[in-house]
């Protein structure tokens, strides 16, 4: 049986949880899409030892559980010397999820990137661009947009990550949630709110992903077609 009163008084509080978990969110994306293109650019350089590194951090990072990562950098890092720095939970939060998922980023960072033309690059040497304007001008505005509905893909399932940060004492939704429940040791309200809140919010988010998805790939085929058609007539 569902106690009104229960969700009255806990339905404010976790509302207002619900943005902390979504600046989290944008914080860590922000964090996620910027470093993602870094390591994607680095792990292209033609400097086999830095190119290496990238790719061993990648794999390492994208193999251990984003929650050891978070502990980690929460309560180890900040005891190792000389590089050891101490950070509020909710920047450790974003800086942890953000380096987490800028590992799966960079991967489409580069599948964007390698299905640029190899005409394009020829053509910025032809005109003599220098590395930083081809890649400004030439590359990622093509590399880019058809990449987008993946990221936001990414952009979503980072959202719902965001309840680990409650292992380190974050406020956030699920933590407000079980605060409340502790209080009066009635659960199924606050958490039956928190559920919904999440679905409310990424359900659309995924459908739009969904939509933008299917409209990039119309677009491709009706480019393919094109220049197909360009070929025949010539």
């Amino acid at each position: 049986m569902i106690d009104w009163q229960v969700v009255a008084d806990a339905f404010p509080v976790i509302f207002r949880a619900m943005f902390v978990t979504l600046g989290i969110t944008l914080g860590a994306y922000l964090v996620s899409v910027t470093f993602g293109l870094v390591l994607t650019l680095l792990g292209r350089s033609s400097f086999k030892p830095l190119a290496w590194t990238v790719f061993g951090f990648v794999q390492f990072v994208r193999s251990t559980p984003p929650l050891v990562q978070l502990f980690f950098v929460y309560y180890a890092w900040p005891q190792i010397p000389v590089v050891g720095v101490s950070m509020s939970a909710v920047t450790a939060g974003i800086a942890t999820l953000g380096i987490h998922y800028a590992t799966y980023l960079s991967e489409i960072y580069r599948s964007g990137i390698n299905s640029v033309p190899k005409g394009q690059w020829e053509a910025s040497r032809a005109l003599n661009f220098g590395r930083t304007k081809t890649w400004v001008k030439v590359i990622l505005p093509q590399a880019i947009p058809p990449v987008i509905p993946m990221m936001g893909n990414y952009l979503i399932v980072l959202f719902k990550e965001t309840p680990l940060l409650m292992a380190i004492s974050v406020y956030e939704m699920l933590a407000a949630a079980r605060e409340l429940g502790a209080s009066n040791f009635q659960y199924t309200e606050v958490y039956t709110i928190v559920g919904l809140l999440f679905l409310l919010l990424s359900y659309p988010s995924s459908l739009l992903v969904g939509y933008a998805e299917k409209r990039m790939n119309n677009r491709i085929s009706r480019k393919a077609k094109k220049v197909e058609k360009e070929q025949t007539s010539t």
